[in-house]
């Protein structure tokens, strides 16, 4: 079965660490997933939002990682409503078990946050959510 491929958004001025445990994770032996990982180093010039639009579509999915600042990061908020305007699925993970996580202020009322376990993460990468 092939892998899925997913695009990671997160907060990467308070969640880099977070971002690299799942990059950590699709290295698993059984993970169901590969990471489309295009971090860059230096901000994109002109227009960046279609640069994260193009890299998106060659994906199948998207994880957003959610910590206590990801509703005032304007970079995953931006790559939520490509993903919406795509119609790119997606799902939101708390990032942290010991503190407060909040949606970016793009997602629906309706998207669920989800616990990152491993086993919980392979489901929702097979779409259980």
């Amino acid at each position: 079965m092939a892998k899925s491929r997913v695009f990671i958004s997160f907060d990467y001025d308070h969640d880099l660490g977070l971002k690299n445990l799942l990059v950590g994770q699709a290295k698993n032996p059984d993970s169901p997933f590969e990471l489309a990982d295009w971090s860059v180093k230096e901000p994109f010039t002109g227009d960046w939002k279609e640069k994260v639009r193009s890299r998106m579509r060659q994906t199948d999915q998207v994880i957003v990682i959610c910590g206590e600042y990801t509703d005032k990061a304007s970079g995953v908020n931006a790559e939520v409503t490509i993903a919406q305007e795509e119609a790119l699925p997606y799902f939101l993970l708390y990032g942290y078990s010991d503190k407060t996580c909040v949606k970016p202020k793009t997602a629906k009322d309706s998207d669920k946050m989800y616990k990152w376990t491993w086993d919980n993460l392979k489901l929702l990468i097979a779409g259980n959510r």
